[in-house]
């Protein structure tokens, strides 16, 4: 590996960290949400740096696409949060345990 590709594989561990200690730690609905968004970060990152280093790899093409189906994961995650401040008054997660169905 280059020296290069090693830098943004360094970012994305970071990036993937920071996703998981905001997944773990945070009960506020839309900041798992943004850890959510992070992780998505930390991939697509990796996918791109592989790219640049493995020709046809289609790298790029899959993070398009993953960046795509993350913009339409953010609009559903928003609506359910938004209904369920509207029902609770509330964004905390363990509020929510009366949704168990």
């Amino acid at each position: 590996m280059s020296n290069e590709l090693i830098d943004f594989v360094i970012v994305s561990i970071a990036l993937l960290g920071i996703g998981i200690y905001g997944l773990s730690v945070k009960r506020n609905a839309i900041r798992m949400l943004f850890a959510i968004e992070i992780i998505i970060n930390a991939a697509n990152l990796n996918l791109v740096a592989f790219a640049r280093y493995i020709p046809n790899s289609g790298g790029q093409t899959l993070a398009l696409f993953s960046i795509a189906i993350a913009a339409a994961e953010v609009a559903v995650g928003l609506s359910l949060i938004i209904v369920a401040y509207r029902m609770y008054q509330n964004i905390d997660i363990a509020d929510f345990r009366s949704l168990k169905g």
